[in-house]
């Protein structure tokens, strides 16, 4: 078998290069559309040591990190994979989003970009190794019934193939289908493109394969079915004999009527009986017996490998969510009823807008689908929780697990010199300045003090204690005092409520404390290397909460996000503050564990308003803490808790 070779392909000692497997625990840090009796069950079913009821699984994350992390649960279990990967243009991870009348395309993220670069940096041969270590893992996770349909263009049509015959085996090659995406396009020195081509593999010969069909095109109607009957359906003669010979039949009062040399009536005696009862056999006047065949009870024509019948995603449509790169329903509908059946598992690591999901959910399949951008994440969420009857489903992400194995592959073994060698590399890019001599304080800038969250755990109200109490310690105590009675307080994940109770109380001790998020990006070294990385302070959100009785109303009053990443006619178009809002949802019951989204209020394409209150009743009384969920247009989340007292 020919070989496809490419730099990167193998070592410097001629060894293949294996893809990256580290299996990292997932985190679900959302469970949407769950009530509150399947909340209880799934507690229930946990303390008792039992599997809780299958979800189906939205994960934000790098598939490098997704894949191998899915193995353990799911190897040889997916039944059917799509996949849309990114072809060579940046606009893959580009999308519109709206605040009033504005339209605006918000760019790639930082990591976004870097998984552009990573994928296209050394062009072709990048391309080649990324797409072989994807195809690696899919394989595995893979059924043996399963197939994979790889979406593509002519651009890299090729390479794609190359890799799914060496991984799949050429043998499991099964179609290359021609996706007509736009009816013209015009070239001056070319052909038009007007095609897209999906590759379709199975993982072996005993593939699950249901035939598809589609209607008849008008002129074969007028053709093949010019008679209509008293009711006026549409039908055509076709002859009920058969080739091969067979005996004769009983055709009511017409007698015994042999078949045609050499052929046999098609049909039983019970059932040409039937027929006859009901009119559905004429003669010609020639006295043989033909069926009438009704055009709405044939099933269509038979799809082949050219798709020129489904429409593309148009600017009007219903469908749009702003992705540029955004599939038509119809064309993943086509794939899933042709490769699973019901209940099927379909994956989909390329998530994007949420097509493959929000299909295979409405077929009644389960799906896992994950993306690297926080916004693709978000775009999903709001589209899943748009299908009718759309069953609970989970929000998860590696989060810790996977900074814990960047900080130990970047920084060493040792304890002591992985914290240390961490912090100074935040600081670093921070631009600021470490300091020594104190517990809680790493560093200084801009007069400011600085304090470097760990990557496993949460800034917590204890950590911010304790910062000030070290910042009163080195009031006046040389050339490390702060100059400014501020710290800016760095960390990956803040506990609830940070940015507002915890503020306050510091300020109300004489301390100025800014809540600012480490990046994802930071774990991505080619970020770091071309100084991608900004930092931003937490979004601040205010709520009301009225309480009557049993009945508790929660109002969103105000919030503020730092406008750094926000386009200036954006931001002069915004005229009032919930215009930042996108999405916002409500756990009235938080445990201190999961949030449950029970309720939300998000605006879409078609109505960009938006509630901002909401009522709850709760059947008994107690302590409740209900926990406020806001994202915003950027897709950043910001949590408020508050806790609710009802008779």
């Amino acid at each position: 078998m020919v070989e496809l070779v490419w730099d990167g392909k193998y070592n410097a000692e001629g060894k293949r290069v294996a893809p990256l497997r580290v299996a990292l625990p997932f985190q679900t840090v959302e469970t949407v559309n769950e009530s509150a009796q399947q909340r209880q069950m799934t507690l229930d079913l946990f303390s008792a040591g039992r599997d809780a009821e299958w979800r189906n699984r939205l994960i934000w994350g790098d598939k490098k990190y997704v894949l191998p992390s899915l193995l353990p649960e799911f190897a040889g279990k997916v039944d059917l994979i799509y996949i849309d990967p990114p072809f060579a243009t940046g606009a893959n991870f580009s999308f519109s989003s709206q605040v009033s009348d504005e339209d605006f395309i918000k760019q790639p993220s930082i990591i976004e970009q870097k998984a552009y670069r990573d994928t296209w940096g050394k062009g072709l041969d990048s391309y080649a190794q990324w797409f072989y270590e994807t195809a690696q893992f899919l394989h595995e996770l893979l059924s043996d019934t399963g197939s994979i349909y790889v979406h593509c263009d002519w651009r890299i049509n090729g390479i794609i193939k190359f890799v799914l015959d060496e991984v799949f085996g050429s043998s499991n090659a099964l179609n290359q289908i021609i996706w007509k995406r736009v009816y013209s396009h015009s070239d001056a020195k070319r052909f038009g493109i007007v095609d897209d081509n999906i590759l379709f593999y199975s993982k072996s010969e005993n593939y699950i394969f249901n035939k598809q069909y589609k209607g008849h095109a008008e002129s074969y109607i007028k053709s093949h079915y010019g008679q209509v009957d008293e009711n006026g359906r549409r039908f055509r003669l076709v002859t009920l004999s058969g080739a091969g010979p067979g005996p004769s039949r009983i055709f009511g009062e017409r007698g015994e009527i042999a078949p045609p040399k050499g052929r046999h009536w098609a049909w039983s005696q019970e059932r040409i009986d039937d027929a006859l009862a009901s009119g559905k056999i004429v003669f010609a006047s020639t006295g043989q017996p033909n069926i009438k065949q009704y055009l709405d009870e044939t099933e269509g024509t038979v799809i082949h490998t050219l798709w020129d019948d489904v429409e593309p995603v148009n600017p009007i449509s219903s469908e749009i969510v702003g992705y540029p790169t955004q599939k038509p329903e119809a064309l993943l509908e086509r794939i899933i009823r042709a490769s699973s059946n019901d209940d099927a598992l379909i994956l989909d690591c390329f998530c994007g807008s949420g097509t493959t999901a929000a299909v295979a959910e409405r077929l009644n399949r389960r799906w896992i689908t994950c993306d690297l951008g926080r916004f693709a994440i978000h775009t999903a969420r709001k589209r899943l929780l748009g299908v009718e009857g759309v069953r609970p489903f989970v929000v998860q992400n590696l989060g810790k697990y996977e900074r814990q194995v960047w900080q130990k592959a970047e920084f060493g073994e040792r304890a002591e010199q992985i914290t240390q060698r961490y912090r100074h590399f935040i600081l670093d890019l921070y631009h600021a300045e470490p300091v020594e001599g104190y517990v809680w304080l790493h560093g200084k800038k801009g007069g400011r003090m600085v304090h470097v969250g760990t990557v496993d755990a949460p800034i917590v109200r204890a950590d911010v204690s304790n910062i000030a109490a070290d910042f009163r310690r080195s009031i006046g105590t040389g050339k490390n005092a702060p100059k400014v009675a501020g710290v800016d307080v760095l960390g990956w994940d803040f506990a609830l409520d940070m940015n507002e109770t915890v503020k306050e109380e510091a300020q109300a001790s004489g301390i100025d404390v800014r809540f600012i998020r480490i990046p994802r990006e930071i774990l991505e070294s080619k970020a770091v290397e071309q100084g991608d990385i900004r930092f931003f302070e937490l979004a601040a959100l205010s709520t009301n909460i009225t309480i009557n009785k049993r009945d508790v109303r929660i109002e969103l009053t105000d919030f503020m996000i730092p406008p750094d990443d926000v386009p200036e006619e954006v931001i002069k178009a915004v005229s009032h503050w919930s215009e930042w809002i996108d999405y916002w949802a409500v756990d009235f019951n938080y445990r201190d564990d999961t949030f449950h989204n029970e309720w939300q209020s998000y605006r879409s394409r078609k109505d960009r308003s938006l509630q901002l209150s909401v009522n709850n009743h709760y059947d008994q009384p107690g302590t409740y803490t209900v926990l406020v969920k806001v994202i915003d247009i950027l897709g950043n989340d910001t949590t408020k808790a508050v806790t609710v007292e009802v008779r």
